[in-house]
Protein backbone atom coordinates (compact mmCIF):
# COMPACT_ATOMS: atom_id res chain seq x y z
CA UNK A 1 0.00 0.00 0.00
CA UNK A 2 2.84 2.46 0.94
CA UNK A 3 4.57 1.84 -2.08
CA UNK A 4 1.65 2.43 -4.42
CA UNK A 5 1.46 5.74 -3.09
CA UNK A 6 5.10 7.00 -2.80
CA UNK A 7 4.41 5.43 -6.72
CA UNK A 8 1.32 7.67 -7.51
CA UNK A 9 3.29 10.43 -6.04
CA UNK A 10 6.13 9.96 -8.35
CA UNK A 11 4.04 10.17 -11.22
CA UNK A 12 1.72 13.09 -10.17
CA UNK A 13 5.48 14.99 -9.89
CA UNK A 14 6.15 13.97 -13.07
CA UNK A 15 2.71 14.78 -14.46
CA UNK A 16 3.04 17.81 -12.86
CA UNK A 17 6.76 18.63 -13.96
CA UNK A 18 5.58 17.99 -17.43
CA UNK A 19 2.83 20.04 -17.53
CA UNK A 20 4.82 23.34 -16.40
CA UNK A 21 7.37 22.57 -18.93
CA UNK A 22 4.91 22.45 -21.86
CA UNK A 23 3.38 25.59 -20.08
CA UNK A 24 6.42 27.78 -20.58
CA UNK A 25 7.55 26.19 -23.80
CA UNK A 26 4.09 27.13 -25.31
CA UNK A 27 4.76 30.40 -23.80
CA UNK A 28 7.92 30.98 -24.92
CA UNK A 29 6.91 29.92 -28.72
CA UNK A 30 4.24 32.46 -27.95
CA UNK A 31 5.98 35.30 -27.05
CA UNK A 32 8.30 34.88 -30.22
CA UNK A 33 5.24 34.39 -32.66
CA UNK A 34 4.27 37.61 -30.70
CA UNK A 35 7.19 39.42 -31.68
CA UNK A 36 7.26 38.66 -35.09
CA UNK A 37 3.97 40.16 -36.01
CA UNK A 38 3.99 43.03 -33.17
CA UNK A 39 4.58 46.05 -32.62
CA UNK A 40 1.23 46.55 -35.07
CA UNK A 41 -0.27 49.99 -35.21
CA UNK A 42 -0.83 50.84 -31.50
CA UNK A 43 -0.43 47.65 -29.90
CA UNK A 44 3.45 47.32 -28.39
CA UNK A 45 5.61 44.04 -28.82
CA UNK A 46 8.13 42.36 -27.66
CA UNK A 47 11.53 41.45 -29.41
CA UNK A 48 12.66 43.43 -32.82
CA UNK A 49 14.28 40.76 -35.48
CA UNK A 50 16.30 41.95 -38.05
CA UNK A 51 19.82 42.20 -39.13
CA UNK A 52 22.39 44.05 -36.51
CA UNK A 53 24.20 47.11 -37.60
CA UNK A 54 27.69 46.71 -35.81
CA UNK A 55 29.33 49.86 -37.19
CA UNK A 56 28.89 53.20 -35.31
CA UNK A 57 26.30 55.70 -36.96
CA UNK A 58 27.55 59.32 -36.67
CA UNK A 59 25.66 60.55 -39.57
CA UNK A 60 21.68 59.05 -39.57
CA UNK A 61 21.24 60.54 -42.85
CA UNK A 62 23.18 57.66 -44.57
CA UNK A 63 20.61 55.45 -42.85
CA UNK A 64 17.06 54.92 -44.14
CA UNK A 65 15.23 56.40 -41.36
CA UNK A 66 14.05 59.64 -43.21
CA UNK A 67 12.80 57.32 -45.44
CA UNK A 68 10.99 54.90 -42.90
CA UNK A 69 7.09 55.60 -42.62
CA UNK A 70 7.28 54.28 -39.25
CA UNK A 71 10.34 53.45 -36.92
CA UNK A 72 10.32 50.29 -34.23
CA UNK A 73 11.68 50.79 -31.09
CA UNK A 74 12.20 48.40 -27.96
CA UNK A 75 13.28 49.10 -24.55
CA UNK A 76 13.42 46.72 -21.39
CA UNK A 77 10.20 47.28 -19.44
CA UNK A 78 11.64 45.70 -16.17
CA UNK A 79 12.24 41.79 -16.79
CA UNK A 80 10.77 42.04 -20.48
CA UNK A 81 11.18 43.38 -24.05
CA UNK A 82 8.66 46.36 -25.30
CA UNK A 83 9.18 47.57 -28.68
CA UNK A 84 7.04 50.31 -30.00
CA UNK A 85 6.26 51.68 -33.69
CA UNK A 86 6.60 55.43 -33.92
CA UNK A 87 7.96 58.64 -36.02
CA UNK A 88 11.64 58.78 -35.95
CA UNK A 89 13.20 61.74 -38.06
CA UNK A 90 16.78 63.01 -38.97
CA UNK A 91 17.87 66.57 -39.00
CA UNK A 92 20.06 68.33 -41.94
CA UNK A 93 22.68 67.83 -39.28
CA UNK A 94 22.42 64.00 -39.21
CA UNK A 95 20.86 64.29 -35.31
CA UNK A 96 18.57 61.28 -35.22
CA UNK A 97 15.62 62.00 -33.31
CA UNK A 98 12.22 60.30 -31.45
CA UNK A 99 8.84 61.67 -31.48
CA UNK A 100 6.33 61.20 -28.74
CA UNK A 101 2.91 63.41 -28.63
CA UNK A 102 1.70 63.42 -25.44
CA UNK A 103 4.48 61.11 -23.97
CA UNK A 104 3.73 61.78 -20.59
CA UNK A 105 0.85 59.38 -20.56
CA UNK A 106 2.70 56.69 -22.68
CA UNK A 107 4.22 53.46 -21.02
CA UNK A 108 7.49 53.35 -22.79
CA UNK A 109 8.53 56.88 -21.79
CA UNK A 110 8.39 56.70 -18.21
CA UNK A 111 10.68 53.34 -18.33
CA UNK A 112 13.67 55.38 -20.24
CA UNK A 113 16.02 56.23 -18.04
CA UNK A 114 19.12 58.18 -18.90
CA UNK A 115 21.05 56.94 -21.90
CA UNK A 116 18.52 53.94 -21.91
CA UNK A 117 19.82 50.96 -23.67
CA UNK A 118 17.43 50.87 -26.79
CA UNK A 119 17.41 48.81 -30.36
CA UNK A 120 16.06 50.83 -33.11
CA UNK A 121 15.13 48.75 -36.47
CA UNK A 122 14.51 50.60 -39.61
CA UNK A 123 13.73 48.71 -42.47
CA UNK A 124 15.09 45.11 -41.74
CA UNK A 125 18.21 46.53 -39.82
CA UNK A 126 18.66 46.86 -36.35
CA UNK A 127 21.04 49.63 -34.20
CA UNK A 128 21.84 48.95 -31.02
CA UNK A 129 21.22 53.16 -29.49
CA UNK A 130 20.84 55.21 -26.42
CA UNK A 131 18.31 57.45 -26.42
CA UNK A 132 17.84 60.32 -24.10
CA UNK A 133 15.07 62.81 -24.16
CA UNK A 134 15.98 66.03 -25.08
CA UNK A 135 15.26 69.03 -23.33
CA UNK A 136 17.31 71.71 -24.90
CA UNK A 137 14.74 74.05 -26.86
CA UNK A 138 16.70 74.55 -29.85
CA UNK A 139 17.67 71.03 -30.34
CA UNK A 140 13.86 70.33 -30.21
CA UNK A 141 12.94 73.06 -32.84
CA UNK A 142 15.40 70.83 -34.75
CA UNK A 143 13.42 67.63 -34.22
CA UNK A 144 10.03 69.38 -34.84
CA UNK A 145 11.59 71.06 -38.18
CA UNK A 146 12.74 67.44 -39.33
CA UNK A 147 9.26 66.07 -38.11
CA UNK A 148 6.68 68.18 -39.76
CA UNK A 149 9.27 67.99 -43.29
CA UNK A 150 9.17 64.34 -43.08
CA UNK A 151 5.39 64.27 -42.67
CA UNK A 152 5.31 66.28 -45.95
CA UNK A 153 6.26 62.90 -47.76
CA UNK A 154 5.47 60.44 -45.05
CA UNK A 155 2.57 57.89 -47.12
CA UNK A 156 -0.83 58.80 -45.51
CA UNK A 157 -1.99 55.10 -44.87
CA UNK A 158 0.56 54.84 -42.14
CA UNK A 159 -0.49 58.34 -40.46
CA UNK A 160 -1.76 58.36 -37.17
CA UNK A 161 -2.05 62.15 -37.19
CA UNK A 162 -2.66 64.85 -39.81
CA UNK A 163 -0.12 66.13 -41.87
CA UNK A 164 1.14 69.10 -40.49
CA UNK A 165 1.30 72.61 -41.93
CA UNK A 166 4.90 73.07 -43.22
CA UNK A 167 4.82 76.01 -40.81
CA UNK A 168 3.67 73.63 -37.83
CA UNK A 169 5.08 75.21 -34.19
CA UNK A 170 6.28 72.75 -31.88
CA UNK A 171 3.42 71.99 -29.32
CA UNK A 172 4.41 71.86 -25.76
CA UNK A 173 2.87 68.73 -24.92
CA UNK A 174 5.22 67.37 -27.94
CA UNK A 175 8.60 65.47 -26.02
CA UNK A 176 11.26 64.04 -28.52
CA UNK A 177 14.37 61.78 -27.82
CA UNK A 178 18.22 61.93 -29.22
CA UNK A 179 19.36 58.64 -30.64
CA UNK A 180 22.74 58.10 -30.63
CA UNK A 181 24.86 54.83 -31.91
CA UNK A 182 25.87 52.18 -28.83
CA UNK A 183 28.25 50.64 -31.17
Amino acid sequence: MLGSIIQDKGKLKIWLGAGASGFILVSIIGFLIFSRVCPCEVTPGGLLFGETVDTPILDWNTTTANQENLCQLQIWAGIRPHSINLNCMVTPEGELFLSCSVCDRKYWAARVEENERAVLRLGNLLYPIFINRETDPSAMDRAFRARVLKLQYTDLETMVTPRPPVGQQRFDHWWTFRVTSRT
